[in-house]
């Protein structure tokens, strides 16, 4: 068995907490906002003692140096305001600012992971951090407001607008993968689905391409989601779309971008098709299944495809007619280099990525809006953006732009033979 055919699978709890990230920079925008609003106060308050020419007595002067303060969430990073009395000769009868947000010698907050359910799931919504600011950085916090709330989440809705207008002809995709993601958390009346698409580069890299609320089986949610990327310059059709087969997706696919190769995730339809057959006989099922999806050759994984219907098709014909229904979308990444094959076979960057929110969306009581919600996954797949790995042989994606031939897993050279890729 080839190690470039061993498909990497999420184990529950190894996903890597890029939300932790996430947090940790909200905690330090909105800290920092929360101490410039604490040191206008603090000048306010100091804005009628004059100095005999006229001139403000306590202005502001520059900042302190940065220092780390340690939390549950990591080392977040903040600079207090400095002020400047003109007036005071002495440190005695000097007129300073001292933050009781972050006190000068304040290195280590204890209480940050009792904050971190509201920061995500309440969305930063101004009456909530109102009461987990002092939860934070102690009970003396002053200057904090909801307007500040406010502002980081117009901040972070406005880069969501932006990001969504954003110009994309100079974007190719060899790869994209679509999945409809519903989360947990009780938002709203009803479960949210996010339409989301990352694409491959021909680098190899991963980016997020596409995210807007809608729904799963809808095929005019799709399209619109499609008809946009192409309406702001996406014109060039992706070699290959991963999927799973319920989704609206593919009928939207097939009107925008006719031209490019279905692959179904062996992931969602191994799944569809075990809820098929009694519990006693799935874990024989898994096993036939993987024989398909692992098989060194397409003739081969057709031969184990049959087997699995001759075996399980008498008794139990719904679970071999999922199956069969989409057998030639199951089997197209035989056409692709075998180095990416661990990659097209599933919508494994979407679920990976997902696995981090539904966990921790699972263990909330609360209620988001669904444009809070909406923004703060979006905030979140962004950060995880930065850490995707590439995809393995980035070295064979300019010969699938080009339009070199694969045949399970091989160059095919002009006498149609396969040579080594």
């Amino acid at each position: 068995m080839k190690k470039d055919n061993i498909i990497e699978l999420v184990q529950p709890g190894e996903f890597k907490d890029h939300l932790t990230e996430v947090l940790r920079q909200g905690a330090q925008a909105l800290v920092l906002q929360a101490v410039e609003a604490e040191f206008a106060a603090f000048l306010e308050n100091h804005s009628g003692e004059k100095l005999e020419d006229g001139r403000r007595r306590v202005v502001r002067h520059g900042h302190l140096p940065e220092r780390k303060v340690v939390t549950g969430i990591g080392a977040i990073p903040v600079k207090v305001p400095r002020s400047r009395d003109r007036k005071g000769q002495s440190a005695e009868d000097s007129i300073r600012f001292t933050s009781k947000l972050l006190p000068p010698y304040v290195r280590r907050s204890k209480s940050i992971e009792m904050a971190l359910p509201y920061l995500y799931l309440k969305g930063i919504s101004s009456g909530d951090f109102s009461d987990v600011m002092p939860v934070l950085l102690g009970k003396d916090v002053v200057g904090f407001s909801a307007d500040t709330v406010l502002r980081l989440r117009k901040q972070w809705k406005e880069e969501l607008d932006q990001w969504h207008k954003r110009r994309l002809e100079s974007k190719n995709y060899v790869y994209i993968w679509a999945d409809g993601v519903y989360l947990q958390a009780r938002m709203d009346d009803d479960k949210q689905c996010i339409l989301v698409i990352i694409g491959a580069t021909p680098e190899g890299k991963k980016e997020l391409v596409g995210f807007i609320d809608g729904y799963r089986e809808s095929g005019q949610s799709w399209g619109e989601l499609l008809l946009d990327l192409k309406a702001r310059g996406l014109n060039i059709p992706p070699k290959l779309a991963i999927g799973d087969g319920a989704l609206g997706f593919w009928s939207a696919l097939e009107k925008v971008w006719p031209q490019t190769s279905q692959q179904r995730c062996w992931f969602h339809k191994s799944g569809n098709v075990l809820n098929k057959l009694p519990k006693s006989l799935q874990s024989k099922a898994t096993a036939d299944l993987h024989d398909i999806w692992m098989a060194e050759t397409k003739e081969d994984a057709n031969v184990a495809f049959d087997l699995f219907v001759e075996k399980y098709d008498k008794k139990y014909p719904q679970a071999t007619a999922c199956l069969a229904k989409d057998r030639s979308e199951l089997l197209a990444f035989y056409d692709f280099p075998a180095e990416h094959w661990k990659h097209i076979r599933t919508t494994n960057p979407i679920e990976s990525t997902f696995a981090t929110v539904k966990h921790r969306t699972k263990r909330s009581k609360g209620c988001l809006g669904r444009e809070t919600a909406f923004v703060m996954v979006f905030k979140l797949i962004k950060n995880a953006e930065k850490t995707w790995r590439k995809l393995d042989g980035k070295n064979q994606l300019p010969k699938i732009i080009s339009g070199v031939k694969f045949s399970d897993g091989l160059e095919v050279n002009d006498k149609d033979k396969k040579v080594a890729a």
